[in-house]
């Protein structure tokens, strides 16, 4: 991979994550210290690692389970527990971490690390493959997972913040799995049949409901 598509991926992959968190930011009436968000998007980051080793050994079961919802589901589930771990270390026994918002906050900014890592490597796989003919292209993607992929990670780890902030962690991480999976499964579904329109609507209904919960925390 030449200089130009490289610079090309790592902006095209930055881009989602970095304006669906200034936006979310922009919500906090008392904003966060910066070093203290840099950090918790690095351990976002970092989550990619123990998601994707455990992913492969999820894939690895499924294969004996042929279950797709067992599959999709679980999956979810290790991104959405591991979003939530890397901001719980990002902000634990911290003196910042003092308002309800703040869990939300925080959770997004996880979600937003991991997001970049993952558009990094699919827009690099995209590239390596001849899957894009341009930088152009390349751009093109990055705006369909920022309405997609990207901002899913947002919602969904939207609602684990919200439930955190109530001191109903686990149901939090029930919600975030089933809206995860479910759109997952939509995107399976329909994609093939280029009614993306679907999954979308969903992830609009979602965000609206999410939105409706930055207000509830952000007036306390």
């Amino acid at each position: 991979m030449t200089l130009l598509p490289l610079l090309a991926v790592i902006l095209a992959a930055i881009a989602p994550g970095l304006l669906w968190l200034v936006f979310f930011l922009r919500t906090d009436r008392h904003p966060e210290p910066k070093a203290l968000i840099l950090y918790a998007f690095g351990l976002g980051m970092l989550a990619a690692i123990p998601i994707v080793a455990l992913q492969f050994a999820t894939e690895w079961f499924a294969q004996f389970f042929k279950d797709v919802f067992f599959s999709l589901f679980t999956l979810a589930f290790i991104e959405e527990l591991f979003k939530w771990l890397a901001a719980y270390f990002a902000v634990r026994k911290r003196p910042e971490f003092d308002e309800p918002v703040d869990a939300m906050i925080y959770l997004v900014t996880a979600a937003m690390g991991l997001a970049t890592i993952e558009n990094f490597f699919v827009l690099s796989h995209l590239l390596a493959r001849g899957g894009t003919e341009s930088v152009g292209a390349l751009f093109s993607i990055a705006v369909l997972r920022f309405v997609g992929a990207t901002l899913l990670h947002a919602i969904s780890s939207g609602f684990v913040g919200y439930f955190w902030a109530r001191g109903k962690l686990a149901k939090g991480l029930v919600v975030a799995t089933v809206v995860h999976g479910i759109f997952n499964y939509l995107i399976m579904t329909f994609q093939s049949q280029n009614l993306l329109l679907v999954p979308t609507l969903f992830l609009v209904g979602a965000s609206i409901v999410v939105f409706r919960e930055f207000e509830i925390l952000g007036s306390k």
